[in-house]
């Protein structure tokens, strides 16, 4: 039986959302664990001026590529990028590209979405739904195509509890739908959203089980498979524990907590946290291709890569977990003292701490940026944070429970080498280990903190502490003086504490006296 590296020898690959983060960390790992793959292709939008060229050469510097470029110098050779963009027919390809393409490749991945979950329907439909139909029309041209795998989400029918690997039907006709948008004003359609994606909590859980449906009904004749990964998060092993280059999901939380941001989160902490390690999701890719074409299933398998059915932690769990190791190590420049931070299904509860613990002192400290001549920043911060908390909160307060025995399938299948190599059981994670490790990527890898200022980050948090008691200290007595000066039995309450204060004061002068 071929090994999952021997089957990647010599064969070319055409990438999508190469430049993301789950792309980026595939082809981390296809190059490292299969060194003699063919030509990977990289669709690669220009951007900012930027030409195609210039975005591939700022990508392999990339700090996720160093254990790969210690050990094969020269492994950009291997990277052909290819000008397109999504939103554009036919991918925006040139002719000559495309006929590149259609020679050379052997495998497609396309895993290219907008992960908005505030997209206006229109863009996640064309992004996450029609640019399915534009890959099947490529693939079909394509001469030697050995696999076509589609990256989805688990979430995709969020709307049911217990989810099996199985395409549902969707809500409504996709092809209907996109025919319709093309004829609607951005205003009609914004408008009827709401009605369409129905129990749904945004357009890219919608569109992507519109996507799923295309597949299995119009790409019957092309070898298929779907991943469905949940919440994508930080490496757990490869290819550095802890690596994230952005502040998506639960990372960006993290990252607002730490900062002594965020101070109530409204979510359920006895619901599963389902985060599942970003190495996990790509071995599940590469495996899954190797599956389709060296096992070839008689049917469109879906292999469901989350981890909340076998080594469950709620949110309630992880946030002391994340809170302990900020404490250990520290961000930079921090706004307050992080401390515990709520979590809450009590919406009036919520609405309250929001108001007191973030609106204000946001609006009070851009005051004070203002009269010191500065621009303010701190009301726009708390908004891209209550930003994420909104994506965030669909998911927070429920849970689900999936199927996987195409993956256990998958997994008698691989070779007890590859089983190493292409790791995808999740039990053996260490949720405290694996939340430390996030948070040091995320302050090494997305805020780009070195840890040699780990001494000034606590020096500054002793500092925050210290502002944080004196000023305590100094709204009580206030408050207390100005209760003591309005009524007599206060005062004499005041009184009597100071005198006990002075008894104790005094007869522990005298009892040190005699001891000495």
């Amino acid at each position: 039986m071929q090994s999952v590296p021997e089957f990647y020898q010599g064969r070319n690959v055409f990438m999508t959302g190469a430049t993301g983060f789950i792309g980026k960390v595939l082809i981390e790992k296809l190059l490292r664990s299969c060194p003699d793959v063919g030509t990977l292709y990289i669709l690669v939008r220009p951007k900012r001026g930027q030409a195609v060229q210039d975005r591939l050469t700022e990508l392999v510097k990339s700090k996720v590529f160093n254990k790969l470029r210690s050990e094969q110098p020269n492994f950009s050779d291997k990277l052909c990028g290819i000008s397109g963009d999504m939103m554009e027919p036919e991918f925006g390809i040139s002719a000559e590209d495309q006929q590149l393409l259609i020679d050379n490749v052997n495998i497609v991945f396309h895993s290219a979405a907008t992960v908005r979950f505030d997209e206006v329907l229109r863009v996640a439909l064309e992004m996450n739904t029609i640019a399915i139909k534009k890959m099947i029309t490529l693939c079909r041209k394509i001469k030697n195509l050995d696999v076509f795998l589609h990256v989805s989400t688990a979430y995709a029918n969020c709307d049911r509890h217990f989810i099996e690997e199985v395409v549902y039907p969707p809500p409504c006709d996709p092809n209907k739908l996109i025919e319709a948008a093309e004829w609607m004003t951005d205003e009609m359609l914004n408008k009827i959203t709401p009605q369409l994606i129905g129990d749904k909590p945004n357009t890219y859980t919608y569109t992507k089980q519109l996507a799923e449906h295309i597949l299995v009904t119009e790409a019957k004749d092309l070898p298929l498979a779907i991943v469905r990964p949940s919440i994508v998060g930080a490496a757990w092993r490869e290819p550095v524990s802890g690596w994230i280059d952005n502040l998506n999901g639960p990372g960006g939380l993290y990252v607002a907590a730490g900062k002594g941001l965020l101070k109530i989160s409204k979510g359920d902490p006895n619901a599963v946290a389902d985060i599942i390690p970003v190495d996990l999701c790509v071995n599940m890719i590469i495996a899954a291709a190797w599956h389709t074409v060296v096992h070839k299933p008689k049917e469109v398998l879906i292999y469901h890569t989350t981890i909340g059915n076998e080594n469950p932690v709620t949110w309630g769990e992880m946030e002391p977990l994340v809170m302990k190791y900020w404490k250990s190590y520290p961000l930079d420049n921090c706004f307050r003292r992080p401390k515990t931070v709520l979590m809450t299904k009590d919406g009036w509860l919520h609405n309250y701490w929001v108001v007191v613990s973030h609106l204000i002192p946001a609006y009070l400290t851009d005051l004070g940026l203002r009269c010191i001549g500065q621009k303010p920043r701190m009301v726009r911060i708390f908004e891209k944070v209550h930003k994420i908390m909104g994506t965030l909160e669909y998911f927070t307060h429920r849970q689900w429970e999936w199927t996987h025995h195409n993956r256990d399938v998958l997994l008698s299948k691989l070779s007890a080498e590859d089983k190493k190599t292409f790791y995808l059981d999740p039990r053996p994670l260490h949720w405290p280990s694996y939340i430390e490790g996030y948070c040091l990527g995320a302050k090494m890898y997305t805020l780009q903190e070195d840890l040699s200022g780990l001494p000034a980050a606590r020096a500054h948090i002793r500092k925050l502490r210290n502002i944080r008691y004196t000023f305590n200290t100094i709204v009580v007595v206030i408050l207390w003086r100005l209760l003591v000066a309005r009524s007599q039995i206060a005062r004499n309450l005041w009184f009597f504490i100071m005198g006990l204060v002075f008894k104790f004061v005094q007869n522990f002068h005298i009892t040190s006296t005699i001891q000495r």
